[in-house]
C-alpha cells in the first residue's frame, strides 16, 4: 500500500511539472498591474536552453501574447498582395487575424481572418496595422483591430459577434492606432481616443451592446489601454489622456475626478495599488502622480494627489507594480527606476539595465523577479527588490515590442517574427 501510495505521488508531481498553470488573459495580467502572483518562468534562456518551442507568425503586429488554458492567441495584419502593406504613402489590403496555438507544442490550432481592408492611413515606421493586444476570460477571446472593427470569438474560433460602427481613427500624425480593451466581470472596456470626437465605451462582453460612452472630447490620440481599480466597494475606470487623466465610475461612466499635467500623446496605461491610481507620461515633458480614488473633481493642486515627479517618466512602456513597489522606464530608454507605489519615495532611480538601450515593450513581474525587454530582442531579469540586482541577460536573436506573457512555468514572447514559449528544460 505504502509504495502504492508513493507511485500515485510521483505521477501526481510529474504531472504537475508537465502541465501548464495560470493564465494570463490581458497584456497587462491579471492584476492590470503588469504582475503575476504564481508564475515562476525560466529567468535564463537562449539557445538550447530552456526554448520549448518558437513558431513563425506571418505578417507584422506588435500586439502582445494572451494565454489561457492550453492556448496562446495573437493578431496580426498579413499583407494578401506579398507586400509589407505600407510603402511610403501606398496602402495595400491587409487580412487581420487572430491566430490560436497550443500551448504545449506551439502548434497551430486555428486561425480567423477577422477582415480584409485597406487601411485609410499610414502608421509609424516602428507600428504596425495590428498592435492592439487580443485579450481573452476563458469564454470569449477578444480582437480589436481599431477602424477594422472589434470581433469577438468563442475559445474555438467561431466568431461571435462584431462591432464596426465606431468610426475611423484619425490618429497623430499617422503614428498608427494601438490601444488594447480591456474585460472586467460582464463588460470589455473600449478606448477610443484619436485626434476626433474621442470616448470611452463600455460593452456587453456577450452581446458586443452598449452599456455606456463617455464623451472624451478634449482628449486627442492617446494610445493606453484602461485600467479598473477596486475601491471603497465600488470600482473605477482609470484612463491615461494628453489633456487630463481621468477616473469614471465603472457602472455608469461618469467622471468622477480629473487631474491635467499629462504630457503628449501618451501611451503608457495606468497601474493602481492601496486606493490610488498611477499615471504617467514621458514625450515632450515628464509627469508621473498617484491620485486618490477617493477624490472628486479636479485635483489639480489638492491633497488627492499624493505624490508625482516630473523627470525620468514612462513613455511607450507602462509601469509595473510589484507588491509596494513602483518600476518605470525613463522614456523609451533602458533606464529604470523602483519607488514606493504608496509614498512615491525613491528605492532606485533611472539605473541603466545592461544591453537594453530601446524599450516599447513593458516590464513584467513574476516568481521574484521582474523581466525588462529591450527592442533589440534581449530581455534582462532583476531581481524584484528594492535594491537594482541583475539575474540574467537573455536574447532571442530578433526584436521585440511586445511585452511578455508570464503564465505558469513559462513565458511567452512575441518577437518581430515568431512567438516563443520559453519554459524549463530540466534544472537551470
Amino acid at each position: 500500500m505504502f509504495l502504492r501510495s508513493l507511485f500515485f505521488f510521483a505521477v501526481l508531481l510529474v504531472q504537475q511539472e508537465i502541465l501548464p498553470a495560470g493564465n494570463w488573459g490581458h497584456w497587462r495580467g491579471p492584476t492590470g498591474n503588469g504582475s503575476s502572483l504564481e508564475a515562476q518562468p525560466p529567468t535564463t534562456w537562449g539557445a538550447g536552453k530552456n526554448v520549448r518551442w518558437k513558431v513563425p507568425v506571418p505578417g507584422r503586429g506588435s500586439g502582445s501574447p494572451v494565454v489561457w488554458g492550453e492556448r496562446v492567441f495573437v493578431v496580426s495584419a498579413v499583407s494578401t498582395t506579398g507586400k509589407s502593406g505600407f510603402d511610403g504613402r501606398r496602402l495595400s489590403k491587409l487580412a487581420f487575424k487572430l491566430f490560436c496555438f497550443d500551448r504545449g507544442t506551439g502548434k497551430l490550432r486555428w486561425e480567423r481572418t477577422a477582415v480584409e481592408a485597406v487601411p485609410h492611413e499610414g502608421t509609424h515606421s516602428t507600428n504596425g496595422f495590428a498592435s492592439a493586444s487580443p485579450c481573452t476570460d476563458g469564454d470569449f477571446v477578444y480582437a480589436h483591430f481599431g477602424s477594422r472593427g472589434l470581433f469577438c470569438f468563442r475559445m474555438d474560433g467561431s466568431l461571435i459577434w462584431k462591432r464596426n460602427d465606431f468610426g475611423r481613427m484619425t490618429t497623430r500624425n499617422e503614428f498608427g492606432e494601438g490601444s488594447s480593451p480591456t474585460i472586467h466581470g460582464d463588460r470589455l472596456l473600449v478606448p477610443w481616443d484619436h485626434d476626433g470626437p474621442s470616448s470611452l465605451y463600455a460593452l456587453d462582453r456577450r452581446s458586443g451592446k452598449t452599456l455606456w460612452q463617455a464623451l472624451r472630447k478634449e482628449e486627442p490620440t492617446c494610445w493606453a489601454t484602461p485600467l479598473v481599480a477596486n475601491h471603497d466597494g465600488g470600482k473605477q475606470v482609470i484612463m491615461n489622456g494628453q489633456t487630463c487623466a481621468r477616473g469614471y465610475d465603472f457602472e455608469t461612466g461618469k467622471e468622477l475626478w480629473r487631474c491635467e499635467g499629462q504630457t503628449q500623446r501618451p501611451v503608457a496605461s495606468a497601474v493602481a495599488t492601496k486606493g490610488l491610481a498611477i499615471v504617467g507620461s514621458g514625450f515632450r515633458g515628464s509627469f508621473i502622480g498617484a491620485f486618490n480614488l477617493e477624490g472628486r473633481g479636479n485635483l489639480k493642486g489638492t491633497k488627492s494627489v499624493e505624490w508625482d515627479r516630473d523627470r525620468h517618466t514612462p513613455d511607450i512602456a507602462s509601469p509595473l507594480i510589484s507588491g509596494s513597489r513602483l518600476y518605470y522606464h525613463s522614456g523609451k530608454s533602458g533606464m529604470l527606476s523602483c519607488l514606493d507605489a504608496v509614498s512615491g519615495e525613491a528605492h532606485y532611480l533611472i539605473e541603466r539595465v545592461p544591453e537594453i538601450s530601446r524599450t516599447y515593450a513593458s516590464p513584467v513581474a513574476a516568481g521574484g523577479h521582474v523581466y525588462v525587454t529591450g527592442r533589440s530582442g534581449t530581455t534582462v531579469v532583476l531581481k524584484d527588490s528594492k535594491k537594482f540586482e541583475v539575474v540574467g541577460i537573455n536574447a532571442l536573436g530578433e526584436g521585440v515590442d511586445a511585452t511578455p506573457a508570464p503564465a505558469g512555468r513559462e513565458l511567452f514572447i512575441r518577437g518581430e517574427k515568431h512567438l516563443f514559449c520559453i519554459g524549463h528544460k530540466g534544472s537551470e
